[in-house]
């Protein structure tokens, strides 16, 4: 039972990313702010997107949340992964 509850907050998690991927796309483009807050901004976003899908999942609201929230945290990484080059190391020596 608890299995097949994981797999489905990761299935929606997974079509959620790519809607809040495009929308964080959409804030990045129209709104200037610091790179540093751009993950958080992808957390509000997949919140609110997860909590607005209610018609679309028979999940409750706390699961549509989670989903969001990794949805939003994973789309986010993956476009800064794929398409962000930043040089430099994380560390000065």
């Amino acid at each position: 039972m608890e299995n097949q509850t994981l797999e489905a907050v990761l299935t929606f998690a997974s079509v959620l990313a790519v809607f809040v991927l495009a929308a964080v796309q959409l804030v990045k483009n129209t709104v200037n702010m610091p790179l540093n807050i751009v993950p958080i901004v992808g957390l509000v976003i997949g919140l609110l997107i997860g909590a607005a899908a209610y018609p679309f999942t028979i999940l409750d609201v706390t699961l549509r949340l989670w989903a969001g929230g990794l949805a939003g945290l994973s789309a986010t990484g993956l476009f800064e992964l794929a398409f962000s080059k930043r040089p430099g190391n994380t560390k000065e020596c």
